[in-house]
C-alpha cells in the first residue's frame, strides 16, 4: 500500500526541519509538526475521568495518570501504558500517551495507568526507566481493588521506546513475580539493540519516507547506546527483549507500521516469540509511519489499530493457574 494520503500530503510541512528535538523546542516548528501529524483539527478524544497519582519507585517518585471509564463497575480490565520518544522525550500529554489512554478507557472499558517514567538525560540510563515501570505496574496490581480492576485482567503495552519497556517489564514480572501481565501490547517497538537488516521490500518502502522520519543505523545506535549508558554489547533481555529467553511470556499483540525502519525489529521479535511457543499475533498498520498513535484516530488504519488493541485489553485474562491469591 502507498503511504496514507493523510500523511503523505503533509510531507511539505517537514521541509527545513532538521530534527524532532529542535522542532519540539520551537513553537513555530512544533505547530508544523502538529499539523503534519494531522493533530490540528482532529476530533476531541473521549472525555474520560482522569487523576494524577505518584508511585514509590526504587529511584524516587514515579508520576502516573489514571484514566477511568464511565461507571463504577468493579473487576474491569486494566492497562499500564507507556509512551514513546526514543527514551529521550515524550510525556503524559503527548497524543501517543493521552489520546491512546483515553481511547483504551473508552473502547475497552479499561482503567488505564499511563506512566511518566524517567527519561535518559543527565546520567539516567537503563535500568532506571525499566524500574520505574515495574514499580508502576506493581502499584496498579496492588491497588487493583481501589481502582476497580480485576488483577487477572491487567495488561501492559507501549509504543516505540514504550513498547521496548513494556516487553522488558513483562519479562521481569514473569521472572521475579512468577506472574506476567494478562497481555503484552508492543506497538511499533524496538526489541533489538542493533536492528535486524531490512528486507528488500521494506528498504524500498523506506526510500519514500523523508529523512526526518527515518531511524537510520546512526540514529538507533545513538538512542540505544544512550539508553544503556554503555556499549550495545552490554544489553540484556530486560533492556532489549530480543535477547531474552521468551518461553512463558504472556499472549502478545505486536502492531508494526508498514513504513517504519523499526518494523524489522518488530517482525523479527514476533518470529522469536512464535518459536518460543508464545501466543503471538502480528498486524501491520498499512500505509502508516512510525508513531502513528500520535496522529488522529479517525484515520482508518489508526482506528483499526486502536480497535484491535482495545479488543485485546478487554478480553485478556491470566489463566487461573498463574493467579496469585490476594
Amino acid at each position: 500500500m502507498p503511504i496514507h494520503p493523510a500523511i503523505a500530503s503533509n510531507f511539505h510541512l517537514l521541509e527545513g526541519l532538521t530534527s524532532f528535538e529542535a522542532a519540539m523546542a520551537d513553537p513555530d516548528q512544533r505547530a508544523r509538526l502538529d499539523e503534519f501529524m494531522s493533530i490540528t483539527g482532529a476530533p476531541l478524544p473521549p472525555q474520560v475521568r482522569t487523576r494524577d497519582e505518584t508511585v514509590d519507585g526504587p529511584h524516587g517518585p514515579v508520576p502516573v495518570r489514571v484514566y477511568l471509564p464511565d461507571g463504577d463497575d468493579a473487576d474491569r480490565p486494566g492497562l499500564v501504558w507507556l509512551h514513546g520518544g526514543a527514551f529521550l522525550g515524550g510525556d503524559l500529554d503527548m497524543p501517543e500517551a493521552d489520546w491512546t489512554a483515553r481511547q483504551m478507557a473508552d473502547r475497552a472499558g479499561a482503567v488505564v495507568v499511563s506512566v511518566d517514567y524517567r527519561l535518559c538525560h543527565g546520567g539516567v540510563h537503563h535500568p532506571v526507566p525499566h524500574d520505574d515501570v515495574v514499580a508502576a505496574f506493581r502499584w496498579t496490581r496492588d491497588n487493583a481493588d481501589a481502582l476497580g480492576i480485576d488483577p487477572a485482567r491487567l495488561s501492559i503495552g507501549g509504543a516505540s521506546a514504550g513498547g521496548n519497556l513494556a516487553i522488558g517489564v513483562a519479562l521481569k514480572l514473569r521472572d521475579a513475580d512468577g506472574r506476567p501481565p494478562a497481555a503484552l501490547l508492543p506497538i511499533y517497538p524496538v526489541a533489538h539493540a542493533v536492528l535486524p537488516p531490512a528486507s528488500a521490500s521494506l528498504a524500498a518502502k523506506m526510500a519514500e519516507v523523508p529523512a526526518l522520519l527515518r531511524f537510520l543505523p546512526k540514529d538507533t545506535d545513538f538512542f540505544n547506546t544512550n539508553y544503556l549508558g554503555g556499549p550495545l554489547s552490554s544489553a540484556d533481555g530486560y533492556a532489549f527483549g530480543a535477547l531474552a529467553v521468551l518461553d512463558g511470556l504472556c499472549p502478545t499483540l505486536v502492531i508494526n507500521a508498514e513504513y517504519d525502519d523499526l518494523r524489522s525489529s518488530g517482525e523479527a521479535f514476533v518470529a522469536q516469540l512464535a518459536l518460543a511457543g508464545v501466543d503471538v499475533r502480528q498486524v501491520t498498520a498499512v500505509g502508516m509511519l512510525h508513531g502513528f498513535l500520535n496522529t488522529r484516530p479517525d484515520i482508518g488504519p489508526v482506528d483499526s489499530a486502536l480497535t484491535l488493541m482495545a479488543d485485546v485489553v478487554a478480553t485478556a485474562r491470566i489463566p487461573e493457574t498463574l493467579e496469585v491469591p490476594a
